[in-house]
């Protein structure tokens, strides 16, 4: 490539995160913000490419697993990273002082990884057990600092994050863009507007009503993705909330009830204007080697519903769902605010509960005020929200579907699981993660999708396709179902500049 191209092509690449990232502190992230902007700035062991899903090289140059798969062996890259500096961050994010939610991941039922340097580039990761998919497990954990395709220069709390070209990075050549500029735009509809003026050249996450809006030859569907929409109740014992209503919430009879009532096609249909599929639970369909077959989204049936709820004890009065003791059924669902998404698909729900005699109440929050009452106050009732499935392993959900971690949805950071079926689902998800044998994981994450399915304490709802608006002027965007769907190639991503030099 000559000088006067790559003079044309560098630039400053544009697009917007939907929320604030809660934190910059790159062994918690866990909000889909922050994961963006650890991707793009911090250096890992080993890259899953998201169009190959294949794992590449990064910071180690090549990794050797033991036959027992109980052990992986890196090389480093010399020069860039030690033995020291990874041995370190294990040391941090295996501290349960910290509460990493990506320490959940390295931890089996007999234990978690032991790193340890065998020579300065030279480290040995080692488990004690068997554990699967054990070189993809590592795509997540930032090693040291600065060691990623750009740095953040500049922080605009609430506004906009600036990204600059990492000098110091170890590939050669550098990212062609100088710098990537990231708004933080909850409006979706200005989001759109932004785009369509050039202000912005990508949005990752396209909202599907906004899908048909956009300037022809740049809208992009690239499929199914791995991602879940899902509505759970809070069971914790120490939530805020009245013991009645806990109640409720415990009972499966209730959870499934509801689950019946919500029509899903329809969320499908109108919210995602059919860029979706109904879900059955944590597995999307097109995880070929992971979903349960057979596995199908609770039929809507009101009038079962209706049934199910009079044999636990609730009863119609004048239109109104009443409680054995006498207590009107109402409750509210939080959900983030700035998603139309959410927001349209939180109003459907309310209006299908209506049938039953539910009365919903929606309330709309900031997303760091969201992720502080859905783990440390606990002082909220059900709340509708999704995840980002990067990895199609089933060790990716440890974090979300073990009773003891901070991430558990209805009950987190449970000292012993409260139920006997969710000491199952512990049990399953550390054995599975705790062997190499496909056949046996299988099995057992299986066994998992059908306790989640008969005690639905989440309610999944549908599975997004990916949908993605890409600038004409932007060079060498390969769109993918997994997060994230367009930037997960930046440092190779080029800007033109438009005609007239602007």
């Amino acid at each position: 490539m000559n000088l006067l191209l790559l003079i044309l092509l560098a630039g400053e690449l544009r697009f917007a995160l939907h929320d604030e990232p809660k934190t910059t502190d790159p062994l918690l992230m866990a909000d889909e913000s922050a994961e963006a902007i650890r991707y793009l700035t911090e250096g890992v062991l080993i890259r899953v490419n998201r169009l190959t899903q294949k794992p590449e090289p990064e910071l180690a140059t090549s990794w050797k697993i033991s036959k027992d798969g109980r052990k992986i062996v890196f090389k480093l890259r010399p020069g860039v990273v030690s033995s020291e500096d990874v041995v370190k961050t294990f040391r941090r994010l295996l501290d349960p002082a910290l509460h990493s939610p990506i320490a959940d991941t390295f931890k089996t039922d007999k234990g978690s990884v032991m790193v340890t340097a065998q020579d300065p580039s030279t480290v040995t990761a080692e488990f004690p057990a068997p554990t699967a998919s054990i070189e993809i497990m590592f795509d997540q954990v930032a090693i040291g600092s600065g060691l990623g395709p750009f740095l953040v220069a500049e922080r605009k709390p609430g506004v906009s994050i600036l990204l600059k070209r990492n000098p110091a990075y170890w590939k050669r050549p550098l990212p062609v863009v100088d710098s990537i500029r990231i708004d933080i735009e909850q409006n979706r509809d200005l989001e759109l507007l932004r785009f369509t003026r050039g202000e912005i050249q990508l949005i990752d996450k396209l909202a599907p009503d906004l899908y048909d809006r956009l300037p022809a030859g740049t809208a992009v569907d690239a499929g199914p993705t791995l991602d879940s929409e899902f509505l759970w109740f809070n069971q914790a014992k120490r939530a805020p909330i009245p013991e009645r209503t806990k109640e409720w919430f415990r009972s499966t009879a209730f959870r499934r009830a509801i689950s019946m009532a919500i029509q899903r096609a329809d969320l499908c249909r109108v919210v995602y204007r059919g860029h979706a599929t109904p879900a059955a639970g944590p597995v999307a369909p097109s995880n070929k080697l992971w979903s349960r077959a057979g596995l199908i989204p609770e039929r809507f049936d009101p009038a079962a519903a209706a049934k199910l709820l009079a044999e636990d004890g609730f009863g119609l009065h004048n239109g109104v769902l009443r409680d054995r003791g006498g207590n009107a059924v109402e409750f509210s669902i939080v959900t983030n605010a700035g998603s139309k998404t959410r927001e349209r698909m939180a109003a459907m729900i309310q209006e299908d509960l209506s049938k039953l005699g539910i009365k919903i109440n929606i309330v709309t929050l900031d997303f760091p005020s969201l992720i502080e009452r859905m783990t440390r106050t606990l002082n909220y009732e059900a709340c509708l929200l999704g995840l980002v499935n990067v990895d199609p392993d089933p060790s990716e959900l440890m974090n979300i579907l073990l009773s003891s971690a901070s991430n558990h949805p209805w009950n987190p950071a449970q000292k012993t699981p409260e139920t006997p079926w969710e000491a199952e689902i512990d049990r399953l998800m550390l054995a599975q993660a705790g062997t190499a044998d496909y056949r046996v994981r299988k099995k057992n994450f299986d066994r998992v999708q059908e306790i989640m399915r008969e005690q639905e304490p989440v309610i999944y709802l549908l599975h997004p396709n990916s949908l993605s608006a890409v600038s004409k002027q932007v060079i060498g965007v390969k769109p993918t179902a997994f997060f994230p769907h367009t930037f997960w190639d930046a440092e190779h991503l080029s800007v033109s500049k438009p005609a007239g030099g602007g």
